[in-house]
Protein backbone atom coordinates (compact mmCIF):
# COMPACT_ATOMS: atom_id res chain seq x y z
CA UNK A 1 0.00 0.00 0.00
CA UNK A 2 1.42 3.36 -1.00
CA UNK A 3 2.32 5.73 1.81
CA UNK A 4 -0.01 8.71 2.05
CA UNK A 5 1.66 12.09 1.60
CA UNK A 6 0.38 14.88 3.80
CA UNK A 7 -0.57 18.04 1.95
CA UNK A 8 1.13 21.33 2.66
CA UNK A 9 -0.70 23.31 5.32
CA UNK A 10 -1.64 26.83 4.32
CA UNK A 11 -0.30 29.36 6.83
CA UNK A 12 -3.42 31.25 7.83
CA UNK A 13 -5.78 31.36 10.78
CA UNK A 14 -7.96 28.26 11.16
CA UNK A 15 -11.55 29.47 11.14
CA UNK A 16 -13.12 26.37 12.68
CA UNK A 17 -12.79 26.68 16.48
CA UNK A 18 -12.61 22.93 17.13
CA UNK A 19 -9.96 22.34 14.47
CA UNK A 20 -8.03 25.35 15.74
CA UNK A 21 -8.00 24.00 19.31
CA UNK A 22 -6.92 20.53 18.18
CA UNK A 23 -4.10 21.98 16.06
CA UNK A 24 -2.99 24.21 18.94
CA UNK A 25 -2.77 21.27 21.34
CA UNK A 26 -0.82 19.09 18.92
CA UNK A 27 1.65 21.77 17.88
CA UNK A 28 2.09 23.06 21.43
CA UNK A 29 3.03 19.61 22.65
CA UNK A 30 5.35 19.14 19.68
CA UNK A 31 7.07 22.48 20.35
CA UNK A 32 7.57 21.74 24.05
CA UNK A 33 8.90 18.28 23.21
CA UNK A 34 11.40 19.72 20.73
CA UNK A 35 12.53 22.29 23.31
CA UNK A 36 13.09 19.55 25.87
CA UNK A 37 15.05 17.41 23.41
CA UNK A 38 17.23 20.37 22.40
CA UNK A 39 18.02 21.19 26.04
CA UNK A 40 19.02 17.59 26.80
CA UNK A 41 20.93 16.81 23.61
CA UNK A 42 22.81 20.11 23.40
CA UNK A 43 22.93 21.14 27.07
CA UNK A 44 21.25 24.43 26.14
CA UNK A 45 19.32 26.73 28.43
CA UNK A 46 15.84 27.04 26.95
CA UNK A 47 12.65 28.75 28.03
CA UNK A 48 9.37 28.55 26.09
CA UNK A 49 6.34 30.64 27.07
CA UNK A 50 2.98 30.11 25.35
CA UNK A 51 -0.37 31.83 25.94
CA UNK A 52 -3.40 30.24 24.36
CA UNK A 53 -6.19 32.21 22.73
CA UNK A 54 -8.10 32.06 26.02
CA UNK A 55 -5.09 33.32 27.97
CA UNK A 56 -3.97 30.05 29.50
CA UNK A 57 -0.22 29.83 30.18
CA UNK A 58 1.97 26.94 29.03
CA UNK A 59 5.69 26.98 29.67
CA UNK A 60 8.84 24.91 29.62
CA UNK A 61 12.27 25.70 31.01
CA UNK A 62 15.42 23.62 31.10
CA UNK A 63 16.23 25.25 34.47
CA UNK A 64 14.77 28.08 36.55
CA UNK A 65 12.67 30.08 34.09
CA UNK A 66 13.13 33.32 36.06
CA UNK A 67 16.91 33.07 35.75
CA UNK A 68 16.68 32.41 32.03
CA UNK A 69 14.34 35.37 31.49
CA UNK A 70 16.58 37.65 33.56
CA UNK A 71 19.59 36.51 31.57
CA UNK A 72 17.73 37.32 28.37
CA UNK A 73 16.83 40.79 29.62
CA UNK A 74 20.44 41.49 30.60
CA UNK A 75 21.71 40.41 27.18
CA UNK A 76 19.08 42.58 25.48
CA UNK A 77 20.11 45.63 27.56
CA UNK A 78 23.81 45.03 26.89
CA UNK A 79 23.12 44.64 23.19
CA UNK A 80 21.28 47.96 23.04
CA UNK A 81 24.04 49.72 24.99
CA UNK A 82 26.75 48.24 22.78
CA UNK A 83 24.84 49.25 19.67
CA UNK A 84 24.51 52.81 20.97
CA UNK A 85 28.23 52.98 21.77
CA UNK A 86 29.14 51.61 18.33
CA UNK A 87 27.00 54.26 16.63
CA UNK A 88 28.63 57.02 18.68
CA UNK A 89 32.09 55.74 17.76
CA UNK A 90 31.16 55.57 14.09
CA UNK A 91 29.82 59.12 14.17
CA UNK A 92 33.00 60.36 15.84
CA UNK A 93 35.16 58.58 13.27
CA UNK A 94 33.16 60.12 10.43
CA UNK A 95 33.47 63.55 12.04
CA UNK A 96 37.24 63.18 12.42
CA UNK A 97 37.58 61.99 8.83
CA UNK A 98 35.52 64.94 7.56
CA UNK A 99 37.69 67.39 9.51
CA UNK A 100 40.86 65.78 8.14
CA UNK A 101 39.58 65.99 4.56
CA UNK A 102 38.58 69.63 5.09
CA UNK A 103 42.09 70.48 6.34
CA UNK A 104 43.68 68.75 3.35
CA UNK A 105 41.44 70.68 0.95
CA UNK A 106 42.43 73.97 2.59
CA UNK A 107 46.13 73.09 2.27
CA UNK A 108 45.71 72.19 -1.41
CA UNK A 109 43.83 75.41 -2.13
CA UNK A 110 46.49 77.45 -0.31
CA UNK A 111 49.24 75.71 -2.27
CA UNK A 112 47.45 76.39 -5.55
CA UNK A 113 47.11 80.09 -4.69
CA UNK A 114 50.82 80.32 -3.94
CA UNK A 115 51.69 78.58 -7.22
CA UNK A 116 49.59 81.22 -8.99
CA UNK A 117 51.52 83.96 -7.22
CA UNK A 118 48.97 84.91 -4.55
CA UNK A 119 49.56 85.07 -0.81
CA UNK A 120 53.36 85.05 -1.09
CA UNK A 121 53.90 87.82 1.49
CA UNK A 122 53.71 85.35 4.37
CA UNK A 123 56.12 82.85 2.73
CA UNK A 124 59.65 82.36 4.02
CA UNK A 125 62.68 82.05 1.76
CA UNK A 126 62.62 78.25 2.03
CA UNK A 127 58.94 78.17 1.07
CA UNK A 128 59.58 80.43 -1.93
CA UNK A 129 62.44 78.19 -3.06
CA UNK A 130 60.18 75.14 -2.77
CA UNK A 131 57.46 76.88 -4.80
CA UNK A 132 60.05 77.84 -7.42
CA UNK A 133 61.25 74.22 -7.61
CA UNK A 134 57.67 72.99 -8.04
CA UNK A 135 57.10 75.48 -10.85
CA UNK A 136 60.31 74.40 -12.57
CA UNK A 137 59.26 70.75 -12.37
CA UNK A 138 55.80 71.59 -13.71
CA UNK A 139 57.30 73.66 -16.54
CA UNK A 140 59.65 70.82 -17.47
CA UNK A 141 56.76 68.34 -17.63
CA UNK A 142 54.64 70.74 -19.67
CA UNK A 143 57.42 71.32 -22.20
CA UNK A 144 58.13 67.61 -22.45
CA UNK A 145 54.46 66.94 -23.16
CA UNK A 146 54.35 69.69 -25.79
CA UNK A 147 57.45 68.28 -27.49
CA UNK A 148 55.86 64.84 -27.56
CA UNK A 149 52.67 66.20 -29.13
CA UNK A 150 54.66 68.15 -31.75
CA UNK A 151 56.63 65.02 -32.61
CA UNK A 152 53.45 62.98 -32.99
CA UNK A 153 51.91 65.64 -35.26
CA UNK A 154 55.06 65.74 -37.43
CA UNK A 155 55.01 61.95 -37.76
CA UNK A 156 51.35 62.06 -38.78
CA UNK A 157 52.05 64.74 -41.41
CA UNK A 158 54.97 62.72 -42.80
CA UNK A 159 52.75 59.67 -43.05
CA UNK A 160 50.09 61.67 -44.89
CA UNK A 161 52.76 63.03 -47.26
CA UNK A 162 54.04 59.52 -47.98
CA UNK A 163 50.54 58.26 -48.74
CA UNK A 164 49.89 61.22 -51.07
CA UNK A 165 53.17 60.63 -52.93
CA UNK A 166 52.34 56.95 -53.38
CA UNK A 167 48.88 57.83 -54.65
CA UNK A 168 50.32 60.42 -57.07
CA UNK A 169 52.84 57.88 -58.39
CA UNK A 170 50.09 55.32 -59.01
CA UNK A 171 48.00 57.91 -60.85
CA UNK A 172 51.01 58.91 -63.00
CA UNK A 173 51.69 55.30 -63.94
CA UNK A 174 48.03 54.76 -64.78
CA UNK A 175 47.94 57.90 -66.95
CA UNK A 176 51.14 56.91 -68.76
CA UNK A 177 49.82 53.42 -69.44
CA UNK A 178 46.55 54.84 -70.75
CA UNK A 179 48.37 57.30 -73.05
CA UNK A 180 50.66 54.59 -74.47
CA UNK A 181 47.72 52.35 -75.27
CA UNK A 182 45.98 55.20 -77.11
CA UNK A 183 49.08 55.94 -79.23
CA UNK A 184 49.50 52.26 -80.11
CA UNK A 185 45.89 52.03 -81.25
CA UNK A 186 46.27 55.09 -83.46
CA UNK A 187 49.33 53.71 -85.29
CA UNK A 188 47.52 50.48 -86.10
CA UNK A 189 44.52 52.32 -87.60
CA UNK A 190 44.44 53.21 -91.42
CA UNK A 191 42.70 56.48 -90.76
CA UNK A 192 45.63 57.59 -88.65
CA UNK A 193 48.02 56.95 -91.60
CA UNK A 194 45.83 58.92 -94.02
CA UNK A 195 45.65 61.83 -91.67
CA UNK A 196 49.41 61.80 -91.32
CA UNK A 197 50.00 61.78 -95.07
CA UNK A 198 47.57 64.60 -95.65
CA UNK A 199 49.21 66.60 -92.94
CA UNK A 200 52.64 66.17 -94.62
Amino acid sequence: MAEMVRGKVEMKRIENATSRQVTFSKRRNGLLKKAYELSVLCDAQIAVIIFSQKGRLYEFASSDIQRIVERYRKCARDGKNNSKIDKQLQLQELKNEAESISEKIELVQLSQRKLLGYGLDSCSLDELQEIDAQLQRSLFLIRARKAQLYKEQIEQLKEKERLLLEKNARLSLKAAAHGGAAALGCRSSPSCEVDTQLFI
